[in-house]
């Protein structure tokens, strides 16, 4: 892993002004968690489950945080019913950081069905989401997304495919 993508997406949690953090434990974003985890400027909770997880943060939201969750891909199917009621429902702008596993170059097979799946159901659930190519633009997309989650009540995505890392 090339750590000046992590530190690429890190970089862009702090332009965006994101200082709460839930994480679910990710090999792709092993290096990222470490840096959030030592910046004491970011709250960051790691959570076992994704929902668990968005539960935390509507409540670090409700205080007046901005948040972030870091997960996988293969999480986006546990979290669709969180995403469709309570975020989409009370208005929770969240900037979703995820490793979006199961793309060209994957090495685990059981991935891929997720992988495919994942940008339907983000346009399902009428999510704006990015798929930066390189450090630079996933700095860019993590703050210009992070800003319109803020401003519409959104929940937006960030995927950083297999070949981003």
């Amino acid at each position: 892993m090339k750590v000046d993508s992590s530190e690429a997406v890190y970089a862009g949690m702090k332009d965006a002004g994101i200082d709460f953090a839930v994480s679910v434990p990710c090999v792709n974003l092993r290096t990222v968690l470490e840096m959030v985890d030592a910046d004491p400027a970011i709250m960051h909770v790691p959570v076992t489950r994704e929902e668990e997880g968005f539960g935390v943060a509507a409540g670090a939201h409700m205080a007046g945080k901005t948040t972030a969750i870091l997960m996988q891909n293969s999480g986006l199917g546990n979290s669709v019913n969180v995403l469709a009621s309570l975020y989409s429902l009370y208005h929770i702008p969240i900037t979703m950081i995820i490793s979006h596993r199961g793309t060209e170059g994957e090495f685990m097979e059981a991935q891929v069905p997720m992988g495919r799946a994942t940008g339907d159901i983000l346009r399902i659930l009428e999510i704006p989401f990015r798929t930066p190519r390189s450090p630079a633009e996933a700095r860019e997309s993590i703050e210009e997304l992070t800003d319109i989650s803020l401003r519409t009540g959104k929940a937006v995505a960030v995927l950083l495919d297999v070949s981003y890392w």
